[in-house]
């Protein structure tokens, strides 16, 4: 979460529907040192959600962009004996709902990664820019040549990883910034792990992007161009900008029934 109290109620909300509810041990929200009411608001969404057995809000102890949020994230679930951790973005513009033909059959557990995919077949795009659409789908062929299989979203708001994968850390010197989530795609995809993307519903009506279309195409073409050069340094090298030996927060609120 980062500055988004007029959306993270809507996001807890999504939570207490039953067929969710039942699917889910625990709830994490981390603030990523939001300068509005988001913490606030979250604390009350998360004591509101009783029927969630374990509910924790996490502030980080500095600014650690997305990627360093993840990051909190996933280490939390480790720490905390989770097998899985779904991600969603506290700005309300995907749908857990979308996840759970996944879940409820089981098929989940036959991947390590399920990524949401908002240009794929059976995805629906609403307030989306025409412009931003275009940028996303050339992106997404540019990797999938690189990658030499298909990638039908290079990191969308809604995803669930088996934390087994990360267990050896790969994933540390990723960036922290919004370009962590290329990163991953291009590791996960170069590592061979297993890979299923969903198709979701996805709506920009409130939100407040973060992302500057042109500053991140240069982002990406250069992250694009060393994973071309050598897949071994992309693969092992330092991309982080302030290079951190953890990433501490601190509980700030903890509910369980």
């Amino acid at each position: 979460m980062y500055n988004c109290a007029p959306q993270i109620s809507r996001v807890l909300t999504q939570l207490a529907d039953s067929r969710v509810s039942c699917c889910i041990d625990g709830v994490l929200c981390v603030n990523n040192r939001s300068l509005d009411a988001t913490q606030e608001v979250a604390a009350a969404g998360l004591a509101a959600l009783e029927a969630i057995p374990h509910r924790t809000l996490l502030c980080n102890d500095d600014n650690y962009g997305l990627g360093g949020s993840h990051k909190v994230a996933i280490e939390f679930g480790l720490k905390n004996g989770y097998d899985y951790v779904i991600v969603l973005h506290g700005d309300d513009q995907g749908a857990i709902k979308d996840l759970l033909p996944e879940i409820e059959t089981g098929r989940y557990r036959d991947y390590d990664f399920l990524m949401g995919a908002r240009f794929m077949r059976g995805s629906y795009l609403e307030g989306y820019s025409l412009l931003r659409t275009t940028a996303n789908k050339v992106f997404n062929i540019l990797f999938s040549i690189i990658s030499r299989r298909r990638l039908y979203d290079l990191g969308s708001g809604l995803n669930m990883f088996r934390l087994s994968a990360f267990t050896d850390n790969f994933h540390k010197r990723f960036s922290d910034d919004l370009t962590f989530n290329y990163y991953l795609i291009l590791n996960v995809a170069a590592r061979r792990f297993r890979l299923r993307f969903f198709p979701l519903t996805w709506r920009e009506d409130d939100q407040v992007s973060n992302a500057k279309l042109s500053r991140m195409g240069f982002q990406i073409l250069g992250l694009l161009a060393r994973r071309c050069l050598s897949l071994s340094s992309f693969a092992q090298g330092e991309h982080r900008a302030v290079p951190r030996d953890s990433y501490p927060s601190t509980i700030v609120g903890s509910w369980n029934n």
